[in-house]
C-alpha cells in the first residue's frame, strides 16, 4: 500500500484540510477492499466547526449575490472538468455502476448551476398596508435574509448530488453549512468541498466533517447556534433528530415504499421498462425506487411475464464495467437484512418469481407476488433490489392499496385515460405522482419531498432556498400630508 493511501484523505474543517489520528476505513462494497481512510472527527471538531461557522455565516451573508453565483458556477465548472474522477469515486465507494455514477455527476453539475440561477431570484414583495383602514400612510415590503448556520446530514445512496442539494442552496442563500456525510461514502462529499475550495468560497462558510453519527450527530443537531437541520435518511433516525433538535428549522426526506399503478390501457412494454429500471437502480437503494406495482387483472399475467423476463436480463457484477446493470448493496449487512426480509415473506406464503439469492453484498434482483400483509416487506421501505407485483380489480383498489403504508414520497401510474390519471393525482397520498413514468423520476429543479412518514418540507433548489432563508418585513410610517 502506498504512503499516500495509508495517510488517507483529509476532511474539510472551516476552510482547512485536516488529518486526525483516529481514522475511518472507506471500503469498496464489491469486495470489501480498502480504498482509503478519512478522519474520525470528534465532538471538539464539531464544536470548532460551529464556532467558525458563526463567522462564516456573517461572511456568506455579506457576499454579494453575483459573488455567490460566480462561486457556484466555478465549482460546477471544476466538477465538469473532472467528471470521470467524480464518477469513479461514486462508483467505488458506493453501490452505483459507473453508468449510474456518471448520471449523478451530471445531476450534481446541474444542481449547482440551478443554485446559481436561483440565487438571483431570492425576491421579496411590496405590501399594500393600506388594505387595513387607518394605515393609509404606511408603505413597505419584505425581503429574505439568510437563516445562518445549517447542518446537513446526508446518505450513502447519492453521495455527491444529495450533498450538492444542501450545499448549493445554502451558499446561494448566503448561509454557512456543515455537512456530515454518510460514514461509508464520505469521499464524494470531500470532492465537492474540494471543488468549492478551488472555486474561491471564503473559509469558514463550508465544513465537511467525516465521523461516526453516534459520536458527532447529537452535538451537531442539538447545538443552539445551528438554525436548521437538513436530513436525508431513515424515518427512525429522522424522528430521533426531530425530538432532539430543539427550536430550529427541520427539513427531512425520510424514504418511501413507492407504489406504481399499471392500468389495462397502459403501454405495457414501456411500463415494464420503466418500473424495472425504477426498482433496481443503484441496487434498489433509492428512496424513490419502485417497491410495489399494482396491475389491473386484465393485463397482470402479461405484465408479470414481461417484467420477470426483463429482470432476468439484468447484468450483475463489477460496477466499473460499462455493461454492468447493477452492482452490490452498500454492505454485506444490508444485503443480509434484505435477504432476511425476503425469506420472512417466503416463509409466510409469498411466491418468488426470480432472484432471492445473495452473494456477499450482492443481492440478485428479486420479484415477488402473493405477499402477505403481515410481513416486513409489505409495510416498510426495503431499500434494496426487491419488488412485489399485485393484481387489482380496478383503479379504486389500486389507490386504496397504494395508500395503506405510512409513507408517501412519490408514485407512478401508467394509463392513457386522463380521467383516471387525474383521479389518481387527486387521491394518492404522495408528494409527487408521475404519469406514464416510474415513481423514481426526478429532476433537480422540481419540489421534492413527501407526506406522512416520508418527511417534512421540500428539496429542489428554489424550494430549499425558501427553507434556508427567512422573510423580514419593513414598514415605513409617513406623515399623512406626505401621501
Amino acid at each position: 500500500m502506498s504512503v499516500a493511501k495509508i495517510q488517507g484523505k483529509k476532511m474539510f474543517l472551516a476552510g482547512e484540510w485536516v488529518h486526525r489520528h483516529r481514522l475511518i476505513e472507506v471500503r469498496d462494497p464489491k469486495d470489501n477492499s480498502l480504498i482509503t481512510t478519512v478522519p474520525a472527527a470528534g465532538v471538539n471538531d464539531v464544536l470548532y466547526a460551529i464556532e467558525e461557522a458563526k463567522e462564516g455565516a456573517k461572511i456568506a451573508a455579506a457576499m454579494p449575490v453575483h459573488e455567490r453565483i460566480a462561486v457556484l458556477n466555478r465549482a460546477a465548472d471544476r466538477i465538469a472538468a473532472n467528471k470521470e474522477e467524480y464518477a469513479l469515486t461514486i462508483a467505488r465507494e458506493g453501490s452505483k455502476t459507473i453508468k449510474e455514477a456518471r448520471k449523478e455527476v451530471a445531476r450534481c453539475i446541474e444542481t449547482l448551476r440551478l443554485s446559481a440561477e436561483e440565487a438571483r431570484r431570492i425576491n421579496g414583495e411590496t405590501i399594500p398596508f393600506d388594505q387595513m383602514p387607518g394605515n393609509e400612510n404606511r408603505i413597505g415590503y419584505y425581503y429574505r435574509f439568510p437563516i445562518g448556520i445549517i447542518a446537513a446530514i446526508t446518505p450513502f445512496n447519492d453521495p455527491l448530488n444529495l450533498v450538492a442539494h444542501k450545499v448549493g442552496p445554502a451558499i446561494a442563500g448566503g448561509n454557512a453549512i456543515i455537512v456530515k456525510p454518510a460514514t461509508v461514502t464520505p469521499l464524494s462529499a470531500l470532492l465537492l468541498a474540494e471543488a468549492f475550495d478551488q472555486a474561491g468560497l471564503p473559509p469558514k462558510v463550508l465544513s465537511v466533517i467525516t465521523g461516526y453519527a453516534n459520536e458527532i450527530g447529537d452535538p451537531l443537531v442539538t447545538h443552539p447556534d445551528v438554525r436548521m437541520i437538513s436530513f436525508t435518511g431513515g424515518m427512525s433516525t429522522g424522528e430521533a433528530i426531530a425530538r432532539k433538535a430543539g427550536l430550529k428549522k427541520i427539513a427531512m426526506e425520510l424514504g418511501s415504499n413507492s407504489p406504481v399503478i399499471v392500468l389495462s390501457d397502459a403501454e405495457i412494454d414501456d411500463a415494464v421498462e420503466s418500473t424495472v429500471s425504477g426498482a433496481f437502480w443503484a441496487a434498489g437503494q433509492n428512496c424513490l425506487g419502485v417497491q410495489r406495482v399494482y396491475v389491473e387483472e386484465a393485463v397482470f399475467e402479461e405484465f408479470k411475464e414481461k417484467f420477470v423476463e426483463r429482470t432476468k436480463q439484468y447484468r450483475i457484477g463489477d460496477k466499473l464495467l460499462e455493461d454492468t446493470d447493477m452492482g452490490p448493496m452498500i454492505t454485506d449487512k444490508e444485503a443480509i437484512r434484505v435477504e432476511n426480509w425476503v425469506n420472512e415473506a417466503l416463509d409466510k406464503g409469498a411466491t418468488l418469481l426470480c432472484g432471492g439469492k445473495r452473494e456477499g453484498a450482492f443481492y440478485m434482483p428479486t420479484v415477488l407476488t402473493d405477499l402477505p400483509d403481515n410481513c416486513t416487506l409489505a409495510k416498510e421501505e426495503v431499500f434494496g433490489p426487491v419488488v412485489t407485483l399485485y393484481p387489482v380489480r380496478d383503479l379504486n383498489e389500486a389507490i386504496q392499496e397504494s395508500n395503506r403504508v405510512h409513507y408517501g414520497l412519490q408514485a407512478g401510474i401508467f394509463t392513457r385515460d386522463l380521467e383516471k390519471a387525474f383521479e389518481a393525482i387527486q387521491r394518492m397520498e404522495v408528494g409527487g405522482i408521475m404519469v406514464n413514468d416510474s415513481s423514481d423520476y426526478r429532476i433537480d429543479a422540481m419540489p421534492f419531498g413527501g407526506v406522512k412518514g416520508s418527511g417534512l418540507g421540500r428539496e429542489g433548489i428554489k424550494f430549499a432556498l425558501q427553507e434556508m432563508t427567512e422573510p423580514k418585513v419593513v414598514c415605513f410610517k409617513l406623515a399623512k400630508n406626505k401621501l
